[in-house]
C-alpha cells in the first residue's frame, strides 16, 4: 500500500513535506472555495500515483497509499456531485478498478511488501492493511448506490479472517509500520481498526447489523473502546469519525471526551495543526510546523460533523471557515507538512501531505454543504 522511496520516504502514503498553509490571495474577500480546482489537483495527483513506478505492484496493479489514493477515493465522489459530473474521472475509475482487481485476485496477488524482500512481518502487515483499505474504498463507493456489490462483500470476506482474535491486538489487524507517522507508526493498528469500523458503518444494505459479522464487530468495538482514552488525538479523531456510522463503537462518555479534546486543540485562527494531534518528532530534528493546516483541520472538522456536532456550533463553523479561506489559489490544494522530516514541497513526494489535506478539506466542506441542503 505504500511506498517507500529510499528509506525515509513515503510509505504507504504517509510522510510528506509541505509548506504551511497560506491563505489564497484576497481570501478575506472570498467566502467560497474552488471545487473545480480541488478536483483538478486531486485528479492530477492520483493519475501520477497510478503511473509512478515505485507504486507499481504485480498483476499490473498499484499499491493504495494512505496519503494520496485512499483520501482521493473517499473525497472525489463528493466533488463529482458538487460539480455535476455524470461519470467518474479517469483516475478515479482506474483506482477503483485496481482495487477490485486485487480483491478478486486476493489469493494470487503478492502482498504490497513481501517478507522475502522486506523482512518479517511485512507480509502480514501488508495483507491486513490492504484488506482494510480495499473494504473502505469499495464500501464508500457502494454507499452512493445503496447496494453492497459482490466485490465489496468479497473485500469484507477477505478482511475478517485477518482480524486478530487473541493478544494485544485482539479485534484489530496487522498494520504496516515503517516508523512514519501518522499512518505507519507504532500506534497505527488503531488507525487501521478505526478505518475498518468506518468501512462497516458506511457499507449499505444494513451490513453493520448483519448476523454473520456480529462476533467480529464485537471484537473490533472492544479493541477501539480499550484504546479510546489513551491513543493519540489523531487516532481519537478517526474513532470519533467511525462512531458516526456505528454509535456503539464508543461509549457516550468517550465520545464527549474526544469532542472536548478536539476543541481544546483548536487554534486562535479557527484551524487545527497536525503537529498537535500526536506526540510527533521529526527524524531530522527540524521543528514541526505548528500552524493550522488543511489536513488536521479537514480531519477534525469531518470527524466532528460525522459524530453529530451541530452545524451551528460556532467552533465547528470557524474550522470550516478556515478551510474555505485557505485553499491555495494557484494549485487548488490545501497544505500540510510532514511530521517525519522537513521535505521539499516542490517534489512529488513533498506533496503527499497536500494530497491528504486537500481530500480531507474537500470531505469536510462538502459534508457541511450537504447538511445545509
Amino acid at each position: 500500500m505504500w511506498i517507500r522511496h529510499s528509506l525515509q520516504i513515503i510509505l504507504p502514503g504517509f510522510v510528506a513535506t509541505i509548506a504551511s498553509a497560506q491563505p489564497r490571495p484576497n481570501a478575506s474577500a472570498s467566502p467560497s472555495w474552488n471545487a473545480a480546482a480541488a478536483a483538478a489537483y486531486l485528479d492530477g495527483r492520483e493519475a501520477w500515483w497510478l503511473t509512478w513506478p515505485t507504486a507499481a505492484r504485480d498483476h499490473n496493479t498499484a499499491c493504495v497509499s494512505c496519503h494520496t489514493a485512499l483520501p482521493y477515493a473517499l473525497a472525489r465522489p463528493a466533488l463529482r456531485v458538487k460539480l455535476g459530473e455524470q461519470t467518474p474521472p479517469d483516475p478515479e475509475r482506474r483506482l477503483v478498478e485496481n482495487v477490485v482487481k486485487r480483491v478478486q485476485l486476493w489469493r494470487e496477488v503478492d502482498p504490497f511488501y513481501p517478507d522475502q524482500t522486506r523482512g518479517l512481518p511485512k507480509t502480514s502487515e501488508s495483507r491486513g492493511t490492504e484488506a482494510v483499505l480495499n473494504a473502505i474504498i469499495l464500501a464508500s463507493r457502494d454507499a452512493r448506490s445503496g447496494t453492497l456489490t459482490p466485490d465489496a462483500r468479497q473485500a469484507f470476506d477477505n478482511l475478517w479472517p485477518l482480524q486478530f482474535r487473541n493478544g494485544e491486538l485482539k479485534g484489530a489487524w496487522a498494520w504496516l509500520n515503517f516508523h512514519n507517522e501518522p499512518w505507519e507508526g507504532n500506534g497505527s493498528p488503531y488507525f487501521g481498526a478505526a478505518l475498518a469500523a468506518i468501512a462497516v458503518g458506511t457499507a449499505p444494505g444494513d451490513y453493520a447489523v448483519s448476523a454473520e459479522i456480529q462476533d467480529r464487530l464485537a471484537l473490533l468495538r472492544a479493541y477501539l473502546q480499550r484504546g479510546a482514552d489513551t491513543v493519540s488525538l489523531f487516532n481519537r479523531m478517526m474513532v470519533l469519525w467511525a462512531s458516526g456510522g456505528i454509535q456503539s463503537i464508543l461509549t457516550k462518555e468517550q465520545r464527549q471526551s474526544i469532542v472536548d479534546a478536539a476543541f481544546a486543540k483548536q487554534q486562535s485562527d479557527g484551524g487545527w495543526s497536525t503537529a498537535a494531534l500526536g506526540p510527533w518528532a521529526r527524524a531530522d530534528a527540524t521543528p514541526l510546523d505548528s500552524a493550522s493546516d488543511g489536513y488536521a483541520t479537514g480531519l477534525v472538522a469531518l470527524a466532528l460533523q460525522r459524530a453529530g456536532i451541530d452545524q451551528t456550533d460556532r467552533r465547528l463553523q470557524r474550522g470550516l471557515e478556515w478551510l474555505t479561506l485557505h485553499q491555495d489559489g494557484a494549485s487548488g490544494a490545501w497544505h500540510a507538512s510532514s511530521v517525519n522530516k522537513k521535505r521539499d514541497p516542490a517534489t512529488d513526494i513533498g506533496k503527499f501531505m497536500n494530497d491528504a489535506a486537500t481530500a480531507y478539506a474537500v470531505m469536510a466542506l462538502t459534508n457541511a454543504s450537504s447538511m445545509r441542503r
